[in-house]
């Protein structure tokens, strides 16, 4: 058993390098100076500031400005993310970038518990948008960055900053539809050496659902199918609590001290009526019966964390040191009772009860040095971190006569994994001439692992070195016009639950497994790209090729004769690429166009519970296009759609999905505005899934509330306070460089490195 469950841990992983953003004023980690800053050398990086006005292509990332969106005041974090181009978050908050779901979400470069695991869905459906400063897009991470959390590419969420003197605050209240409501306040004060900025929100909402299950599965006695069918309802709005707040002190014109902390809760509560209709391969009904389920829980998510800056003296030269501690705890308490109308065989006790608890603890110590070296700069750093995560599952039948509570083994169990990381990166940047630079990077990574199955008794572990190399260059074709090239070697580890190989209960017919058997996915991934400006609109066409060698994929069977158990296996491989393109910019004074898209093609092999083995292929476009619309000096129109293609998972796929969202910002005082958002207008989303397989065959779709509505208000004080200096214009995607015309620097043309 030890050598099966570390199989899969030949492959490496690590949390983000602190060194995850070098610009400073895209991070926002660098307070006000008392002292001037010191001019940059000829081999130094240039500074790129983020704003509404002028968005950043950087040689190994694009940085999206969100906070501009007008919705920005009453949406959440999931709502900004599905403005980036290539992005898409489904209603339930699962993520996927390039139609890939193997996606890391940092916040300011750093990893988070509250965003792994199931307790990343919850939270960008609670975390408010109006938070965010800008979303950086990093497909092709470089050695700064690790394999925590799947090591795939990379969104890092940079929260909002403000480092100008004096006192700002920001008070948002927003109602919708249903009586789901939302409020904030957030407020920054700065004088002299010292810095606070802090936060607090409440959001009461959540999205009610329908759902349809076909299925039709093989009787390997008769050669026909038997069918079944489930409609489900659920209902439930949620509560959500945040709370941040940030402490920066200037020791002097070189060296800062920060501190953090944040609290983010949420309650878990659900009322759902499924109905379960079952046949067999000869057309008689052997089932009918309907579960009720009450679900309550709470989530608990925690994180502090330290911070040292000082300035070298060499232009350029810093250093960072930064520990992060966060954790996530997500308890919640089902009861299910069963109607039937006709019992199916071997049917469970009328009524039953399942206690879940998982957690997640981070503890991260990251150190990174940089400096100007040879004509280029020099970057190393360190990582120490430890990551800790559990799964307890208890299920209990009840004797609807006595009453009496009998635990089911199948369904019970305790988890717990801990990973230990240690990791050494080295990076170096610099101009090749007046129109080429590049950046070259190598990762080590030590990883121990201890692996506790504590329901079988079962301890374990693992240790190895991995190594990870990544390379981008750009070439400076014009002032206006940039090429740029990237390459980068990823490891995906599967996590805990991918890997713990005990039944989990999700409904009547639907049960799921981690395998412990599954071998990590090696991943390179190419790109290439080019920036320019058509007719005074910025403009990006990128290329890009991902493959993936073991991949890790969904494998289905059925335990039971409607029961079926989804686990994971790794497939013989499979690959994707495609055509990314933006365009953005003002058509007329009034009207400005964001639009993006995503050309792709997908391949993925995998098998079936019969031993065939099946490769399927997809072509889909995916895309944005907002329109903001200036209806005069205190009225702001914005139109945007967002359409979502195919997407191939395991044996099956998810079909497309289109949205049109409107939103509404009125002018009332300088400081106050109106703002009005109205989600999937034509009520139109929803998640539908395909299998289809010589086993299976089935169609599974879920209908959300539809057009949801908010209203609110949005009041400001102190600074500046119209919209246009407050950066509430539209953000363009897609732009030819973060320095404008003026030649590369040791970061490329439009950019340096992070």
């Amino acid at each position: 058993m030890h050598k099966i469950l570390f199989h899969c841990l030949a492959g490496g992983s690590l949390l983000v390098s602190g060194a995850a953003v070098q610009a400073q004023t895209v991070t926002g980690d660098t307070v006000v100076k008392p002292a001037p800053a010191k001019a940059p050398a000829a081999d130094a990086p240039a500074t790129v500031s983020v704003t509404a006005e002028r968005p950043t292509g950087r040689i190994d990332r694009q940085v999206y400005d969100v906070k501009s969106d007008v919705g920005s005041t009453n949406g959440t974090a999931a709502d900004a993310l599905n403005n980036v181009p290539s992005v898409a978050v489904d209603p339930d908050g699962s993520v996927s970038l390039r139609g890939s779901s193997n996606v890391q979400i940092l916040i300011d470069g750093k990893p988070s518990a509250m965003l792994q695991g199931d307790s990343r869905g919850a939270t960008l459906n609670a975390m408010a948008a109006d938070d965010i400063e800008s979303v950086e897009v990093i497909n092709n991470p470089g050695a700064q960055f690790g394999n925590e959390a799947g090591g795939g590419p990379i969104l890092n969420l940079v929260m909002r900053r403000n480092r100008k003197p004096g006192g700002f605050a920001t008070v948002n209240a927003n109602a919708g539809i249903a009586g789901r409501y939302n409020s904030s306040v957030s407020g920054t004060y700065n004088e002299g050496p010292w810095g606070y900025q802090g936060g607090i929100n409440v959001r009461h909402d959540g999205r009610n659902s329908v759902g349809e299950v076909s299925r039709e599965r093989l009787d390997r006695g008769t050669g026909a199918f038997a069918p079944s069918s489930q409609s489900s309802t659920n209902n439930g709005l949620n509560d959500s609590l945040g709370l941040h707040g940030t402490v920066n002190y200037n020791l002097n014109a070189n060296d800062t001290l920060a501190a953090s902390v944040s609290y983010n809760g949420r309650s878990n509560d659900q009322r759902s009526l499924d109905r379960y209709i079952n046949g067999d391969s000869t057309g008689n009904t052997i089932g009918d019966y309907v579960r009720s389920t009450v679900r309550n829980g709470d989530s608990r998510n925690y994180s502090w964390g330290g911070r040292y800056d000082h300035k070298g003296e060499l232009p350029g030269e810093t250093l960072k040191i930064d520990l992060r501690v966060s954790s996530s705890t997500n308890e919640s308490d089902s009861d299910y009772a069963n109607a039937y109308a006709i019992a199916p065989v071997n049917a469970f006790d009328s009524r039953a009860r399942q206690h879940s608890e998982t957690g997640n603890r981070i503890v991260d110590f990251s150190g990174d040095y940089e400096r100007p070296l040879a004509g280029g700069t020099a970057k190393l750093g360190y990582k120490v971190a430890d990551n800790k995560s559990s799964f307890d599952t208890l299920y209990t039948d009840i004797n609807p006569a006595s009453l009496a509570e009998t635990v089911n083994p199948m369904r019970s169990n305790r988890f717990e994994l801990d990973e230990r990381t240690i990791a050494l990166y080295g990076s170096y940047q610099m101009r090749l001439s007046e129109r080429w630079g590049a950046l070259a990077g190598l990762r080590a990574e030590y990883t121990d692992l201890n692996v506790r199955q504590i329901t079988s008794g079962i301890e374990a572990g693992n240790n190895y070195v991995n190594y990870i190399p990544s390379l981008f260059a750009t070439y400076k074709v014009s002032d206006e016009s940039n090429l740029r090239f990237s390459y980068a070697h990823r490891i995906r580890r599967p996590n805990a639950g991918d890997l713990n190989p005990y039944v989990v209960y999700r409904d009547e017919f639907n049960v799921s497994a981690g395998n412990p058997k599954l071998k990590p996915t090696q991943t390179d991934s190419f790109e290439i790209g080019y920036e320019t400006k058509i007719a005074g609109l910025e403009s990006s066409l990128r290329a890009y090729h991902r493959r993936d060698t073991d991949a890790i994929v969904d494998y289905r069977y059925f335990i039971s004769d409607n029961v079926l158990l989804t686990t994971r296996e790794n497939g013989e491989g499979s690959h994707s690429s495609g055509l990314e393109f933006s365009v953005s910019g003002k058509l007329t004074p009034s009207l400005t166009l964001n639009t993006s898209g995503n050309l792709a093609r997908s391949q993925q092999t995998s098998s079936d519970d019969l031993g065939n083995r099946s490769t399927r292929t997809a072509n889909a476009l995916s895309g944005r296009a907002r329109l903001n619309y200036q209806i005069n000096a205190d009225n702001q129109l914005q139109l945007a759609l967002q359409m979502q293609g195919k997407m191939l998972s395991g044996q099956g796929y998810r079909s497309p999905n289109n949205t049109l969202n409107l939103s509404l910002r009125h002018t009332v005082t300088p400081q106050l505005s109106l703002v009005m958002n109205v989600t999937d207008v034509f009520s139109s989303n929803k998640m539908e899934t395909v299998i289809n397989s010589a086993s299976l065959r089935e169609t599974s779709t879920r209908r959300f509330d539809g057009r949801m509505i908010y209203v609110g208000l949005s009041y400001r004080l102190g600074g500046a306070t119209s919209a246009a200096k407050e950066g509430e214009r539209e953000p363009r995607f897609g732009p030819p460089g973060g320095r404008g015309p003026g030649g590369p620097g040791p970061g490329g043309p439009g950019g340096e490195a992070g």
